[in-house]
């Protein structure tokens, strides 16, 4: 794939081989200029931020990846294809599903459940489940204990809609009850499509949310703490970055 891609204006050599993956490009400049060391910025098409810089001595990049899976499907597409990134760290929130899962918990997405039509692109007769590359997951465990951070390893549903159109009628209920039947621990709107990718090219991928909100009782993490919920789980991926390189 030719260089610079339709949305990422940079040369090969602008990312490391690891790329963090927050929805929101100011959470992406405010990783690079809080964690990294000489952080630059490598992308800006369409106000979509990405930054270059180092940590502990390694080369990393973050980038916004903007909301749902089409958007996360085509950065992580032409990082992989044209940026020849290895491995890319969704970042995010995510609201839980389960009662034994709390605001301000890490959920690290070994699987990701979807209702996207996004797979239907790969021709395959029948079901793909979207899993997270194996190496990525074991390291970011040894990095959450290290951190002495909570955190649970499952099923997250990669969901399309923020907003429903039938909400609180009894089917919309009734499919929430569904996913949590099938032990899915929360929700959010990116990792299927990044772990396709990922599949599809032969590369690596995880997913890492802190709960910002729970769906069952209708607990919300304030406005205020959420940089500092959220540092910890960027703590989290950085330093599972760093073990990936070593």
């Amino acid at each position: 794939m030719n260089y610079p891609t339709p949305h990422i204006n940079a040369k090969p050599e602008d990312f490391g081989q690891t790329v963090l993956m927050p929805g929101d490009p100011l959470r992406a400049k405010y990783i690079a200029e809080n964690f990294f060391e000489n952080p630059k910025l490598v992308n800006n098409v369409r106000g979509v931020q990405g930054y270059t810089g180092y940590y502990k001595g390694m080369k990393i990049s973050v980038m916004a990846s903007g909301m749902g899976i089409p958007s996360i499907g085509i950065y992580s597409y032409e990082l992989y294809n044209a940026y020849g990134v290895r491995n890319i760290m969704r970042i995010g929130s995510a609201g839980s599903i389960n009662p034994d899962i709390h605001v301000r918990d890490i959920v690290i997405a070994q699987g990701a459940c979807t209702d996207s039509n996004f797979f239907h692109q790969y021709h395959v007769d029948g079901l793909f489940a979207p899993i997270a590359s194996y190496e990525m997951l074991r390291k970011s465990v040894e990095a959450c204990e290290e951190a002495g951070a909570k955190y649970h390893v499952g099923n997250v549903l990669s969901t399309d809609n923020f907003y429903n159109d039938d909400e609180g009628m009894p089917e919309v209920l009734q499919t929430v009850q569904a996913w949590i039947k099938m032990g899915v621990m929360a929700c959010e709107m990116e990792a299927a499509g990044l772990y396709m990718q990922a599949a599809r090219w032969k590369k690596n991928a995880l997913c890492l949310c802190t709960v910002s909100d729970h769906m069952l009782t209708g607990e919300a993490l304030p406005a205020e703490e959420r940089q500092t919920s959220f540092t910890q789980m960027m703590g989290v991926a950085l330093e599972t970055a760093l073990k990936l390189e070593i």
